[in-house]
């Protein structure tokens, strides 16, 4: 398999996980967060008119059934505008960035804030090991519920309405969530997306107090070996880049379990009132939560 085929694997899982999220969410939910959901391009827009986080609007996995165009940045944007949103990242691998980007996205006013690092290994190189007293095991339909809670409140994202969002979604059986308990006490959880021969690592988190006891470890092992079981070749996954002389710890751990860069992708941020806010500090948000794995 060459880079371009891994390349448009891996954005294409992320988009179809992160589209499932959103547009599983139930009706109520779907009006309190003022969620709307679209595939554009052969990419999709995500937005969450009523989100308090700014990780929610998202627009990804373009470049591949057509390419990335200022008529296709049009007609992304104007989805969010129409949705009443007030931002959204755009991201869009940088193989299939056309040569013109520069000048597409200051026309389009997005502006760079954060970076995501997606890796990917053959299934056989993984091989991360199990250090932990905790409990690792799938988590069943009655405590989705609960693993939903224990991932946002990882991730310091707030529970209403998200809750019952993250819970539907995991439901599909395409979704294998696994969590870590200490006792009866869930303390860290994540997920695995399957999608064809590939399975996506994400939405790994673990509640203050319990890290660096071995959590994320263990549960990486135990989602690979599960999607060794569900006939999975590949396995990919997304974290934030740390800054220069920083860490992140969910990135080493992937690095100790065999997984490699593919590459590293921008985050492009437009803003409805078109302000400039290079002077800013990009926020956990939108840097793909440094140190847990990304939802997306």
């Amino acid at each position: 398999m060459w880079h371009a085929e891994q390349t448009a694997l891996a954005e294409g899982v992320e988009a179809e996980f992160m589209y499932r999220y959103e547009s599983s969410a139930p009706s109520q939910v779907r009006a309190e967060l003022g969620i709307a959901t679209t595939h554009i391009g052969g990419g999709v827009a995500l937005a969450m008119r009523n989100d308090p986080t700014g990780y929610w609007n998202k627009a990804l996995g373009f470049g591949f059934d057509e390419p990335v165009t200022g008529e296709l940045l049009d007609r992304v944007l104007d989805f969010y505008r129409d949705e009443g949103s007030k931002m959204a990242v755009i991201q869009v691998a940088p193989a299939v960035l056309p040569q013109d980007w520069d000048d597409l996205r200051a026309r389009h006013g997005l502006r760079p804030e954060g970076k995501i690092v997606k890796l990917w290994c053959p299934i056989d190189f993984f091989t991360a090991g199990v250090r932990t007293a905790l409990r690792v095991e799938p988590v069943g339909f009655d405590d989705l519920r609960e693993w939903a809670s224990v991932v946002l409140r990882g991730f310091g994202m707030p529970e209403q309405g998200m809750g019952e969002m993250i819970a539907a979604a995991a439901a599909h059986p395409d979704f294998r969530p696994f969590a870590a308990w200490d006792g009866d006490r869930m303390v860290a959880g994540a997920n695995l997306f399957l999608h064809g021969k590939v399975g996506s690592l994400n939405t790994g988190a673990t509640l203050p107090g319990y890290r660096n006891r071995g959590a994320q470890s263990a549960l990486l092992a135990a989602r690979a070996q599960e999607a060794v079981q569900a006939g999975c070749r590949w396995l990919v996954a997304e974290t934030g880049q740390p800054a220069e002389g920083g860490s992140n710890s969910s990135l080493n751990n992937m690095l100790r379990a065999g997984m490699r860069p593919l590459y590293t992708r921008e985050n492009w941020v437009w803003r409805s009132d078109g302000a400039d806010r290079l002077t800013r500090s990009p926020s956990r948000a939108e840097q793909g939560r440094i140190g847990v794995e990304a939802f997306g």
